[in-house]
């Protein structure tokens, strides 16, 4: 077993053709911080070079599969960083490069020489639902939430998945409110294949993957490819592009700041509580003048 600090990689017990990646910040509803992407990767390429195995399931320990990203820190503290730059005019080829390799990480769970499923239980939602959406197969508790809340302020998919699995309709509904669905409603749209019980989510990812599993290796990476080069063909690597950029561009233009400074003079649940609750959000001129108002604030409490 090799040793990883945001996740644990291990071989099923009953049935050693199926590997198991355990997202494991379970004090953080398994929220993203820098470690997380690259070792998932590195989990993934465990499981490739390893020919017993045939499948991958990830799944999250404790109450949730990811909460997203632990923005907690970004947004209320006042340390630069390449993917929220204050001190210095913002550099977006630095922002993009950052975020790009996080999602080029994720995508490995989607480039896998073999089938990768998502258990989601909880929460799968922000860059959490990337991480998701990124496995050939999702299986839900039925109670479980998915989504992208900061499609309303300060974010944007960078995997650009939502459009791929769900068509052009019902991404739009989703990123345009920032709504969650749940595990029921998630089958109903075909983003899902299955969603049961939480006290059934176990044996029901377990029954799935030992049926994929019985299958030959070469037969399961040749359907895969396959499927995925129809979606590859569709530009989902330009989308990416342009979808990470733009994730960058959120978290730097007057709304975004905005957010930032909600965050870091209200702290960060009350500038969500905001964001979710359906309230104008301030953009443009407005934004800009109450980002002004709120940095002489804070600028006010340190000088105090």
């Amino acid at each position: 077993m090799s040793r990883f600090q945001t996740l644990e990689y291990v071989r099923d017990r009953a049935d050693p053709r199926v590997a198991r990646i355990v997202l494991n910040r379970p004090e953080r509803l398994n929220a993203i911080d820098e470690h997380m992407p690259g070792e998932i990767r590195r989990a993934v390429e465990l499981a490739d070079d390893d020919d017993e195995v045939h499948v991958i399931v990830v799944c999250g320990a404790g109450r949730a599969f990811c909460a997203g990203y632990d923005l907690q820190a970004f947004a209320e503290g006042a340390v630069d960083h390449p993917c929220q730059q204050e001190r210095t005019p913002w550099d977006p080829m630095l922002d993009y490069r950052t975020m790009k390799r996080f999602t080029e990480d994720f995508m490995r769970l989607w480039h896998s020489c073999k089938p990768t499923i998502a258990q989601v239980h909880g929460y799968a939602v922000a860059g959490g639902s990337d991480i998701a959406l990124c496995c050939d197969l999702l299986v839900m508790a039925d109670d479980a939430r998915i989504g992208y809340m900061p499609a309303r302020v300060w974010g944007c998919p960078t995997t650009a998945m939502w459009a791929y699995r769900l068509g052009p309709m019902r991404a739009k509904q989703l990123l345009f409110t920032g709504d969650t669905i749940d595990g029921v409603t998630a089958k109903a749209w075909g983003l899902a294949a299955d969603a049961v019980r939480p006290d059934a989510l176990d044996d029901t990812v377990r029954a799935l993957a030992e049926r994929i599993a019985g299958v030959p290796r070469a037969q399961l990476m040749m359907q895969k490819l396959v499927v995925n080069q129809v979606l590859e063909s569709m530009g989902l690597e330009q989308t990416q592009m342009f979808a990470t950029l733009f994730d960058g561009v959120a978290r730097h233009d007057p709304a975004g700041m905005w957010f930032r400074r909600r965050a870091q003079l209200h702290g960060y649940k009350d500038a969500v509580a905001w964001r979710d609750s359906g309230r104008p959000i301030p953009e443009g001129v407005e934004a800009q003048a109450l980002v002004e108002r709120m940095q002489r604030e804070l600028d006010a409490n340190k000088g105090g």
